[in-house]
């Protein structure tokens, strides 16, 4: 497939380049630093790869970088950003929706605030205590849901390094919901007792990047399983409990 990378120097945009090669697929880089992306890939990699330097807040050079792309990974940007974070994925989907040799399938970065919490109506993201540019991010969600494109919302917890798992382990995926078992007794929860269980179990939403980046990797194709969804991601034993 071709596949372009919006955000590809960073943790998840680079890891995205380099597997997708190894699968492959053709990838295009758009970056703002075409220099750093050399660097982080190394040089062999750099030949193998399709590289745009240019600004992703302007929608001519996006608009021309997707075409007769069959997928977009949108990797760029952070909450910290505020407004510009909103603008920069906000665009990019103005302009895949605009570009007609486009394939229309998306993945965008989000959250596990933006899942829905077992046994309520809430999500994280609204709830007292959690940062407010996370509100960003259910920015981002309203915007896909207005577009029709073919797009998945990826919600990880916190993404780090390869990860070392004492017992075996198995990757566990969701649709719209987070990926952990809560208590049905949180229905009885004031919000902010929601929030403190939920800021309790944060750990067990940590997630390596190479296992967000596969995931995506894995469900290109336009219609499949998680077609307009937000996905969440975590570890769970493949060892029965007694």
């Amino acid at each position: 497939m071709n596949i372009i990378v919006f955000g590809a120097t960073g943790n998840t945009g680079k890891r995205a380049l380099v597997q997708g090669m190894k699968r492959g697929h053709e990838m295009t880089a758009f970056v703002r630093n075409a220099e750093k992306l050399a660097g982080q890939l190394g040089q062999y990699s750099a030949q193998h790869v399709k590289v745009i330097e240019d600004d992703m807040m302007d929608p001519v050079s996006v608009r021309k970088a997707l075409a007769n792309q069959d997928a977009a990974i949108i990797a760029a940007g952070h909450a910290g950003q505020g407004e510009e974070f909103v603008r920069i994925v906000d665009n990019i989907i103005s302009q895949c929706e605009l570009e007609p040799s486009f394939s229309g399938r998306v993945w965008v970065m989000g959250g596990a605030g933006l899942l829905d919490i077992p046994y309520t109506d809430l999500i994280g993201n609204n709830l007292p205590g959690f940062p407010p540019e996370y509100q960003d991010h259910n920015r981002n969600f309203e915007r896909l849901q207005q577009t029709g494109l073919d797009w998945s919302m990826m919600c990880p917890g916190t993404m780090m390094d390869p990860m070392e798992h004492p017992d075996p382990v198995r990757l566990h995926v969701t649709t719209d919901i987070l990926p952990v078992p809560m208590p049905e007794e949180i229905r009885e929860y004031a919000e902010a007792e929601i929030a403190g269980h939920l800021f309790s179990r944060f750990q067990e939403l940590n997630v390596a990047y190479d296992d967000v980046v596969m995931c995506m990797l894995d469900h290109l194709e336009p219609g499949g399983a998680y077609k307009r969804k937000r996905v969440g991601l975590a570890y769970q034993s493949n060892v029965s409990v007694r």
